[in-house]
């Protein structure tokens, strides 16, 4: 055998242990690495994906909950891992679009670092106040601000939201204060007790707590309209043209995971999402809105969006931390 032929035929061997084949993937178990704590948003519907991904590639898909950080440690921990199509992971708007600009360093490059799969779903936010205040509408919200100047104060766990509070306070001469945002469940508590009587909210968060009347929505942040809350206007309805709250959650995978399977998981997710008994039962009764598209497709939308979030966080005030 000539050295040539030798050559040849080990670059072929090569080629036949390529991961970049999707026809034999996966055939170990697959990690999916979560921005959030078990119990948490991505972690519920992670295993709820795992469970379906489970059937079609008869392989575990095996959760990594990695929270903190502002979700830039679960992002990083995707970024670091091995591109061999084992891991993929599952974070949201903040960490690839709006951090960048949050943050004077960050441990990954949110445009190089990692790839998009898919965009999984949309978070539906909507602002809400302790009912007590007795506003119906942000006009009445405002009043009641001016009311007692200095003394209501919301919270806000996002830079578009924040901007979304500033701005009516500048333009309609509101009156209100922004205060540090606490986890989930302490916020709501924040907003129960009256001790911070404005927020703005994951629909899922307080949809118990609007529809005991214990809380009062009064817009829908996303300009999507929610099915629950069908007569809740939206921002555009309000008066209100700046940027929407941009909130998702999508499926990445760390830079140089092979084409063929970026596509495979892209393809097998959006069919799962898109069975209706998936969809309502993980989706839209949590208040989440499908929105399964192509790794080109969002990796567009991610890029159309980027100039956007810059804008949001500087003319929220955000100095880079």
């Amino acid at each position: 055998m000539t050295i040539r032929t030798l050559l040849l035929s080990a670059v072929l061997g090569l080629a036949a242990m390529s991961p970049a084949k999707a026809d034999d993937w996966p055939n170990r178990p697959v990690k999916a690495i979560t921005t959030t704590s078990a119990g948490g948003l991505s972690d519920i519907f992670m295993r709820a994906l795992g469970e379906e991904l489970r059937q079609k590639w008869n392989q575990p898909l095996i959760i990594e909950n990695r929270p903190g950080g502002a979700m830039n440690v679960g992002t990083r921990a995707c970024a670091d891992a091995t591109p061999d199509g084992y891991t993929i992971c599952i974070t949201n708007a903040d960490a690839i679009l709006y951090n960048q600009f949050l943050y004077k360093k960050l441990p990954f490059d949110p445009e190089t670092s990692v790839v998009p799969i898919t965009n999984a779903f949309h978070l539906i936010h909507m602002l809400v106040v302790n009912a007590n205040l007795g506003a119906k509408n942000v006009d009445e919200l405002c009043a009641a601000s001016k009311a007692k100047p200095g003394t209501l104060s919301y919270l806000a766990p996002g830079a578009p939201m924040v901007l979304y509070m500033e701005t009516l306070k500048k333009e309609k001469g509101c009156d209100w204060v922004r205060v540090p945002f606490r986890g989930g469940g302490e916020a709501v508590n924040a907003i129960m007790s009256g001790s911070t009587p404005i927020g703005l909210f994951g629909e899922g968060n307080v949809i118990g707590n609007v529809r005991s009347g214990q809380m009062t929505a009064l817009v829908m942040l996303n300009n999507i309209r929610s099915p629950n809350f069908p007569n809740v206007p939206l921002l555009t309805e309000v008066g209100y043209n700046g940027p929407p709250s941009r909130s998702w959650y999508g499926i990445f995978a760390p830079a140089g995971t092979p084409k063929p399977i970026i596509d495979k998981v892209s393809k097998d997710i959006g069919e799962i999402i898109a069975r209706p008994e998936f969809r309502d039962r993980h989706l839209t009764a949590r208040s989440l809105v499908p929105a399964a598209n192509t790794p080109a497709e969002f990796a567009e939308m991610i890029k159309r969006e980027r100039p956007i979030a810059e804008k949001v966080v500087k003319d929220a005030g955000f100095e880079p931390q």
